[in-house]
């Protein structure tokens, strides 16, 4: 920083393909702080250093900056990017800020050169800084790329760079940059492991009207993988060449970017040609899941419904006679899906939070630290799995014996906003900001409320949190988004108590047409029962008891024929009508 006469320095938690989840390559803020989180920021000026992050991350964040320098931020409005107020309010003026231009979105560059300008703070790029002081970087993954069978695709590489490239002539456009990764996986029907338990590989696209090329390192391609990008006329170049590509293009020629997912360094070498701004156009159509995909998504869910009935059972057994550990449990979880057709990892680390690990929202338990679990109080577990037909996420909270009252009330408030969020009714062009309050209203009513957001897009056989929807307040892209046909959603409402207990209920919604013309509604794809020794049955409606029964009626239906009759039985016990 003095090298470079810099007052400030911001270091993000993305890559240069704004990735959520990042090759250990581009982990700098985790290698500089500890915290381990998907989201945060680091900010370094000559005197401090700071780590802003969510709700979702402020139990484990002051767990993980104990013993450091750092200072926790704790941001309530992720809209709101509070890090950029706090230079401007504590740097002086004529100050210098350095970013790393190729892990910052335009977008993001734009709103931090705004912010921090309203005080003369110049914003000074200096990429890929870190290799100079991080000198046990690992080098970047080069695993293999594999195809994804169009069985479970649905539709064929030639019909998606079609429909991109309609849209693109209807724009007026000759090329499409696309920097990521799972927009990239998608619309070539490949898949990888370059990112941990997200099936994707570093690389960058530009479709043009009459050609597309592949920016990647060639050794993750195999002779096969070759002669299919071949058979749809996609060629490929070096993975770093992408800029030179963009240099090279004359000024006649229009590429649209969007903002939000092009690094400032890509934006910044296309010299010549015209920049045409909109969203992506392969986001818009890979959140529409395909009818093969969704029958793909309905069967996966399934198996993974019935990974989960061997893993459940086999904790009541186990817990009979010793206490289980959150990381073993954790383990079997994981053990129980590999042992289902078409498995392939786990979406994320599982989240397995006991009594008041429970509270911390993105807990991931650790071998040597994880809490005993016993047959008291309250259990949380969010898992995941990621099938060659499907990406799940599931959270049930469960009573392992006797709780309080005022716990089953938030329970059962938590559980009426997924009910009331999963029989909804709404008229197309409805926002996921405009649905979020159904899943808050009853814990309102309580004067309770949870910070996390109530939903996020779920890819197929891709990223587990994918836009451009989710059910979530504010003015955010996700929020604004209206919900269409094939969109695959998650719907989990909670409740934490920090230092006692967490509660979250979730399943995956699909949203289809609705027997009312131009109105839609959601088709709940998760087959696993919920706890209802925890519900406070006077606080229910008919209709939401009506819900509950006919969901445990069909998950009954989908997996009993598929177990034997001890499972059975422990499936129907927990399937009773309530």
């Amino acid at each position: 920083m003095q090298k470079n006469l810099l007052d400030a320095i911001i270091i993000p938690s993305s890559d240069p393909h704004q990735s959520e989840y990042v090759a250990e390559y581009w982990a700098t803020r985790e290698w500089i702080s500890g915290f381990t989180g998907s989201a945060g920021l680091i900010v370094v000026t000559q005197e401090n250093a700071g780590l802003w992050t969510d709700s979702r991350y402020f139990l484990q964040a002051e767990e993980q900056l104990a013993g450091t320098d750092i200072e926790l931020h704790k941001v309530i409005k992720r809209s709101v990017p509070s890090q950029l107020y706090w230079l401007r309010d504590n740097l002086p003026e004529n100050a210098i800020v350095g970013i790393d231009g190729y892990v910052f979105s335009k977008a993001a560059y734009d709103k931090i050169v705004k912010i921090l300008g309203e005080k003369n703070i110049s914003v000074k790029l200096i990429n890929d800084f870190i290799s100079e002081v991080r000198t046990d970087r690992k080098p970047l993954p080069k695993n293999q790329v594999f195809s994804h069978n169009i069985n479970y695709a649905g539709i064929s590489v030639s019909e998606k760079l079609a429909s991109v490239r309609e849209l693109m002539k209807e724009a007026k456009a000759d090329y499409h940059l696309i920097a990521t990764l799972d927009d990239i996986a998608w619309t070539l029907n490949l898949r990888g492991s370059d990112v941990e338990l997200n099936p994707v590989f570093i690389s960058y696209l530009i479709i043009g009207i009459e050609t597309c090329t592949l920016f990647i390192d060639d050794t993750k391609l195999d002779s096969n993988i070759k002669s299919l990008l071949e058979d749809d006329a996609i060629h490929t170049q070096s993975y770093n060449s992408v800029l030179k590509y963009l240099q090279e293009l004359d000024s006649s020629q229009r590429i649209i970017i969007d903002n939000s997912t092009t690094n400032v360094a890509l934006y910044q070498s296309i010299v010549n040609a015209s920049i045409l701004h909109r969203t992506l156009i392969t986001k818009e159509l890979k959140a529409q899941k395909n009818e093969v995909e969704l029958s793909n998504f309905r069967q996966c869910m399934v198996r993974d419904g019935l990974a989960l009935t061997h893993a459940f059972m086999w904790l009541e057994a186990e817990l009979n006679s010793r206490t289980v550990s959150e990381y073993e449990f954790a383990s079997k979880i994981a053990s129980c899906r590999s042992d289902q057709d078409h498995y392939h990892d786990e979406s994320f680390y599982a989240i397995v939070g006991y009594q008041e690990n429970g509270a911390i929202i993105h807990y991931r338990p650790k071998a040597e630290t994880s809490a005993a679990i016993q047959q008291e109080g309250l259990l949380l577990v969010d898992s995941g799995g990621q099938y060659l037909d499907g990406t799940t996420d599931i959270t049930r909270t469960i009573g392992l014996g006797e709780v309080e009252g005022s716990i089953k009330e938030g329970y059962t408030a938590v559980l009426k906003g997924m009910i009331a969020l999963s029989m909804a009714r709404f008229p197309a062009g409805t926002t996921g900001a405009q649905l979020d309050i159904l899943a808050r209203q009853h814990l309102w009513s309580q004067g309770k409320n949870f910070l996390h957001g109530t939903g996020h897009g779920v890819g197929f056989f891709l990223n587990v949190h994918e836009g451009p929807q989710g059910i979530v307040a504010g003015k955010t892209q996700q929020a604004q988004t209206a919900f269409l046909p094939g969109m695959v959603t998650s719907n989990e409402p909670g409740y934490y108590v920090d230092g006692e207990y967490g509660i979250r209920i979730e399943n995956l919604i699909v949203c289809i047409p609705s027997e009312h013309e131009d109105y839609l509604e959601f088709e709940t794809i998760t087959y696993f029962p919920i706890d209802t020794k925890l519900i406070v049955s006077s606080m229910m409606t008919k209709q939401e008891i009506i819900w509950l029964n006919a969901y445990h009626e069909m998950v009954y239906d989908k997996l009993s024929p598929h177990l034997d009759d001890n499972a059975k039985l422990w499936l129907e016990e927990k399937c009773k009508v309530l």
